[in-house]
């Protein structure tokens, strides 16, 4: 067993303890309190510092890591697809895996243990290192120009996957956005997960161009995807949510990205399934496309559950979760600390399933912990989320990691 002790321990689900310490045995918390209660003699002093769960980023695409500051701020989405696109044209398998590299080591840096990675090369897992973060691997899914996908597409998807089982995280299946994935497939993602117990995350509900495809059957976006041949027949008179929440075609569970543009129609169907999904926001990603703001407190209202993410270095300026969570505080002064970093840690295990086990130091709970060099003076929560220096110190499953 370790014993690590710490002027402030923050359990996120318990209130702050001061000169506390954390027990770890076989890479999970057995227990967390008073210095005085759990002291030993060869216990590790972090010294003045807050040690606390590491962040949980619930949206992320790695790939895209080396284009950070590639595509200028837009607000036209179509664009920002255009070039992006020309962009991953000129990658190679090297050039993505350099970017994962260098985005997990950002990560890492900034206080992330765990990320949700939306990942659209698969293929590139079998030449990635073991990860010493807890990455989930969501599989991309998109039929734009074919509808060629099948069970044996998806179980190749899985194929991929069964090779890296002593990795931490796990994987999942994304089927891109409604725009740019069959109903068909949707069905066949939802069967997959809910047979296989795996998560589920797609955007929804990004953009204004989006909204306008599907309501009115028009818009910069639909005149792009009707250019590359996608089948429209399903657009005009239906919003992305009702085509997706209103047919069914998400499982419980699912992480919903972004849900930015919405009607009021859209509210009667978040009400009544409120329970089943969560909602992703990833404010400086927000503010790169100068969105108008983000209802935050509509979902809170109705008790969704919302956490935070990045997006990609292709529509942000880094992949940090405390300066997400400065953002989200500008755009939203009425969001305490506490709300913020909880938004970061729990709301992110709740939203893989992982509660009690992720984003918490509680007993049964994993060892990924990072300690922030800072003695707060007033509110520890404020100087958490204020924190603005690389962490130094980093555990993820037990293991300290460099």
């Amino acid at each position: 067993m370790q014993v690590f002790r710490a002027r402030t321990i923050l359990p996120i689900s318990a209130p702050p303890i001061e000169d506390g310490a954390v027990c770890v045995r076989d890479g999970k918390i057995e227990a967390v309190g008073a210095w005085k209660d759990l002291a030993t003699a060869d216990a590790v002093d972090l010294g003045d510092v807050v040690l606390m769960p590491g962040l949980i980023n619930a949206h992320c695409h790695l790939d895209y890591s080396d284009m950070r500051g590639a595509i200028l701020s837009t607000t036209e989405f179509s664009q920002w697809i255009r070039r992006l696109n020309d962009l991953k044209r000129t990658q190679t398998d090297e050039d993505y895996l350099a970017a994962i590299s260098r985005g997990l080591d950002e990560l890492r840096l900034s206080g992330t243990t765990t990320v949700f990675n939306i990942e659209s090369y698969p293929e590139l897992l079998l030449r990635i290192p073991r990860p010493s973060l807890r990455v989930w691997w969501m599989y991309e899914l998109l039929d734009i120009r074919n509808r060629i996908h099948t069970e044996d597409v998806v179980a190749g998807a899985l194929a991929f996957f069964g090779g890296q089982r002593n990795w931490l995280g796990g994987f999942g299946l994304s089927p891109h956005a409604p725009y740019t994935t069959s109903q068909a497939l949707y069905e066949l993602t939802r069967e997959c997960c809910e047979k296989y117990g795996m998560p589920f995350t797609t955007h929804l509900a990004e953009t204004d161009e989006e909204f306008a495809m599907f309501v009115c059957g028009s818009g910069q976006l639909y005149g792009f995807l009707a250019s590359l041949g996608r089948n429209m027949s399903d657009t005009g008179g239906i919003t992305p949510v009702a085509k997706l929440l209103g047919a069914n075609l998400v499982p419980k569970g699912a992480l919903l990205a972004h849900m930015n543009v919405l009607a009021d129609s859209d509210w009667d169907i978040i009400s009544r399934k409120s329970a089943d999904f969560s909602v992703v926001h990833c404010p400086n990603c927000h503010e790169y496309f100068q969105r108008p703001p983000f209802p935050l407190e509509e979902f809170l209202s109705r008790g969704v559950n919302v956490c935070l993410g990045t997006d990609s270095l292709a529509s942000n300026r880094c992949l940090n979760m405390f300066v997400e969570m400065r953002s989200l505080r500008r755009a939203h002064p009425e969001v305490t600390p506490r709300q913020a970093i909880e938004m970061a840690t729990i709301h992110g295990a709740q939203a893989i399933g992982q509660s009690g086990k992720l984003g918490e130091i509680t007993p049964g709970a994993e060892a990924d912990l990072i300690a922030l060099p800072i003695v707060p003076e007033g509110d520890v929560w404020e100087a958490v989320v204020h924190f603005n220096a690389p962490v130094e110190w980093t555990m993820v499953g037990g293991q300290r990691v460099d």
